[in-house]
């Protein structure tokens, strides 16, 4: 029996909170380990986004999430933004992979400069550092040439720069299917089978057979 994927999961300050919500249904749906961080301003686009108050509280957030979003509890941790004991933190225990979505241009560029101020931009350090996967679902537009030059640098550090620029052959009716659009690119960049969306050929093999 394979190991359970473990990720670590990062919310930070920019638009695109559904995204991240949903990625995070998915991955313990799949079965995944979860270790979840969030910003202060990623609590403020919860609730303006999705009406959702995440706690300050990692305990109190785990606890709301599992039963918002029916979650398996063994799934899920939380840890808190200063949280330098937790796993994600050490090289000596990193998770498989990590996906900041939605991330911020400001935690963009503070990954891309090795600031490693908080739990959420020292994990990402951490990945890059010991060449495991690092995702970033950056939302903002337009972008500044700072902003394209951090996602070069990181580009070229492969880190994966995976923009919610979302696809129409699909021909979603709701906005859940353009959400679901991104969230199946990230699980694929992750190695996860889903059948959240359809692939493209698949139809048109399906009508000449």
């Amino acid at each position: 029996m394979m190991k359970p994927l473990t990720i670590t999961l990062a919310f930070t300050g920019a638009s695109g909170m559904p995204y991240g919500l949903r990625l995070l249904q998915c991955l313990v749906s799949l079965e995944a380990n979860v270790q979840l961080l969030y910003s202060q301003a990623a609590q403020l686009v919860a609730n303006q986004e999705s009406n959702l108050v995440l706690p300050g509280r990692p305990s109190d957030a785990k606890k709301m999430l599992v039963q918002t979003f029916n979650l398996n509890p063994d799934r899920l941790e939380v840890y808190g933004r200063e949280d330098y004991m937790a796993p994600p933190a050490s090289g000596s225990n990193p998770a498989d992979a990590m996906v900041i979505c939605p991330c911020s241009m400001g935690t963009l560029a503070a990954i891309s400069q090795g600031l490693s101020d908080n739990l959420i931009e020292r994990a990402a350090d951490v990945m890059l550092k010991e060449r495991k996967k690092l995702i970033l679902v950056p939302r903002e537009t337009p972008l500044s040439a700072i902003h394209l030059e951090h996602m070069l640098r990181l580009s070229n550090m492969q880190a994966i720069i995976l923009p919610p620029a979302p696809g129409f052959y699909t021909h979603p009716q709701t906005i859940n299917d353009i959400i679901d659009f991104i969230v199946a690119r990230i699980l694929d960049h992750l190695g996860l089978s889903h059948t959240l969306t359809p692939r493209w050929g698949e139809n048109k093999t399906q009508t000449e057979n």
